[in-house]
């Protein structure tokens, strides 16, 4: 009980941040009260008892709103518990409330919501990043002790990076979809905040596993991701092409080859490696993200749940667009019709193939990096948080700050964003590091020995 009050009161001394759209208060105490009383009866507890989390608005939690931060699903409640909830309840944790977010997780700054931009608690005139910035500063401030995203193309790892906090995307398939509102179906994973390395493995290792509703996930036995081999000398790749990135910020790339220089004082071996498809990630990404989401997104027109225009208006058409036009916001919106373009007859082979195909190369070159290499090192982000509404004139230069964390999810390896480093400017900036699929437990091992041998702040 003492835990829920103390971040009870922490979320309502810091509600100036905009990191919660519901605190789950009463229930949250209940709760406590009922697992304090399981413990001291001696029943058998869960491997996250009492841990306090707080959730995305597009996770689903029964009879609780989800509104994925618009306006078509305000005041919507979810009917079932996502997978991952399920087994958050199971495993006897306290979901505290839910987290601001991007509308539909589609953004880079938590400044496309319905409900107001989140700020970064370390410069509230900062972006705490997107599209899960609400879970990221819900850590990150204390208000609670771990936290659930999605990742689509970076929105666990960017925020991460512009929180100073750990964020680990995990391979497409580990954790199941059921019950995370769709952006882009073959893209879409949950992911985990956390302060450390240890805390994100125990969630992991609860959330991940086979499910019988989703038929994506992979279906092998659930890991037991068991920190340790301590003293394992890595093999590890540098893509030389992106190191090279013009918009590069100059002190992270000189964070991330001091960082490789030190790893290979230490016995490891670092090496770089050229990546000639980098030019090709982001507008693959755009291409095929927005695609699968004029699709998903085609389900919310007003006519069985959601926003509904009050003036309603005997043609159909007509009905659909007030819905659909008053209940989107601008970004989801552009991302909609960009989608539908590419999907157009006229269209489709030039664009949504090609993409395909760019996508196709960058797995077969990805399981050949791996056969080679146990890691690769990259920067998250290619700069600091930036100032709120410094981006929203230059959508191009946000989209292309995407450029190192969407290779993760076109290829669905797994990836996390260590706080390893400060910047002159005083924020904070980390260190990516990617796994081959599937193969969370040296992704883990590897960040561990990181965070504990290697943080330069």
């Amino acid at each position: 009980m003492e835990a829920v009050e103390h971040f009870l009161k922490k979320i309502n001394e810091q509600q100036n941040l905009n990191a919660f759209i519901g605190v789950y208060d009463k229930e949250s105490r209940e709760r406590a009260v009922f697992l304090d009383k399981k413990r001291k009866n001696g029943v058998a507890c869960g491997k996250l008892h009492g841990v306090v989390i707080a959730i995305k608005d597009v996770i689903c939690y029964k009879d609780h709103p989800v509104s994925a931060a618009s306006g078509i699903l305000k005041n919507f409640s979810s009917i079932y518990n996502s997978t991952a909830v399920e087994k958050l309840l199971n495993e006897d944790a306290i979901i505290i409330g839910n987290c601001n977010c991007d509308e539909f997780a589609m953004g880079s700054t938590n400044e496309n919501s319905v409900y107001g931009r989140v700020k970064n608690a370390l410069d509230p005139d900062k972006v705490p990043g997107g599209s899960s910035g609400g879970s990221a500063v819900a850590v990150q401030a204390g208000l609670s002790m771990v936290s659930l995203g999605s990742d689509t193309g970076g929105s666990v790892r960017q925020p991460a990076d512009f929180c100073g906090i750990v964020g680990i995307k995990p391979s497409y398939g580990t954790i199941s979809r059921h019950g995370l509102i769709a952006y882009a179906s073959s893209f879409d994973q949950i992911g985990i905040f956390a302060k450390n390395v240890e805390d994100a493995a125990k969630v992991l290792e609860v959330i991940s596993g086979k499910d019988e509703y989703d038929s994506t996930v992979n279906q092998h036995k659930s890991e037991v991701f068991t920190l340790g081999n301590e003293h394992k000398k890595y093999k590890i790749a540098l893509f030389k092409n992106a190191m090279e990135y013009k918009s590069l910020d100059s002190e992270i790339k000189k964070g991330i080859y001091d960082l490789a220089q030190n790893l290979k004082n230490d016995g490891h071996i670092v090496e770089e490696v050229n990546f000639d498809l980098i030019d090709f990630i982001v507008p693959a990404y755009y291409v095929l993200t927005t695609a699968e989401a004029s699709s998903n997104l085609s389900r919310y027109d007003g006519v069985r749940y959601g926003y509904r225009d009050k003036n309603m208006d005997e043609d159909l058409t007509t009905f659909y667009k007030k819905n659909r036009g008053n209940g989107f916001g601008r970004e989801v919106k552009k991302r909609i019709m960009l989608g539908t373009f590419v999907l157009s007859e006229g269209y489709y082979d030039a664009y949504f193939t090609k993409a395909q195909q760019v996508r196709n190369l960058l797995v077969t070159q990805t399981k050949e990096i791996f056969k080679d290499f146990d890691a690769l090192l990259l920067p998250t982000v290619p700069g600091t948080a930036f100032e709120a509404g410094s981006m929203q004139k230059d959508p191009i230069a946000m989209y292309l700050a995407d450029i190192y964390t969407v290779y993760a999810n076109l290829t669905g390896i797994p990836g996390i964003s260590l706080p390893l480093f400060k910047h002159s400017n005083g924020m904070p900036f980390g260190a990516q590091v990617l796994t081959n699929k599937h193969n969370e437990l040296t992704l883990l091992e590897f960040s561990h020995m990181l965070l504990k041998d290697y943080k330069s702040y």
